[in-house]
């Protein structure tokens, strides 16, 4: 598990920003650092259920909460670095392109990513000022926090909200 996510993600297709922004790729999205492109591993079925459940149960309380759930939703994080998390949840409705840090950023492990890329990135979502970036294991059933680094929680939880994520809400 060497090297960063950037290296480890990267596919070397140089193009400006203008471009990717209106560029829509036939499978998965791609994100983009300083000029490349980046391609994102394809995700499970298991991965696409735990996404789909946890996005609706984010919906459900967002509307009690007023929160703003989205999924797979780009973010620009600086002038030349837009990424995608699995689901994002904001403290109110975005632009299209939001550009400011959502109060959840998730992450959800598919086979073929390197946790250590993954990491990186959750890392990354917190230095850009994400208050709970987490990650989701929906094949070792696990939650995750990210704050210095990786710790391994029973529940996932937005205190300040009185928001509480338990595994029978993401895992069936």
């Amino acid at each position: 598990m060497e090297g960063s996510y950037a290296e480890f993600m990267a596919s070397r297709a140089a193009i400006s920003v203008d471009e990717y922004l209106h560029t829509s790729f036939l499978d998965l999205d791609r994100e983009y650092r300083d000029g490349e492109l980046v391609e994102r591993t394809m995700p499970d079925s298991l991965h696409g259920r735990t996404q789909a459940l946890l996005g609706a149960f984010l919906i459900v309380a967002g509307r009690t909460l007023r929160l703003w759930a989205c999924t797979e939703t780009r973010m620009k994080l600086r002038s030349r670095v837009f990424l995608i998390p699995d689901i994002a949840v904001f403290a109110s409705p975005q632009p299209l392109l939001p550009d400011t840090p959502p109060l959840i950023a998730i992450e959800i492990l598919s086979p073929d990513d390197r946790l250590q890329a993954v990491r990186e990135k959750l890392q990354e979502y917190h230095a850009w000022g994400v208050k709970h970036a987490w990650l989701v294991d929906p094949h070792g059933r696990r939650f995750y926090t990210c704050d210095d680094g990786l710790k391994e929680v029973a529940t996932l939880t937005v205190p300040e909200l009185g928001l509480e994520v338990r595994p029978e809400d993401a895992f069936e």
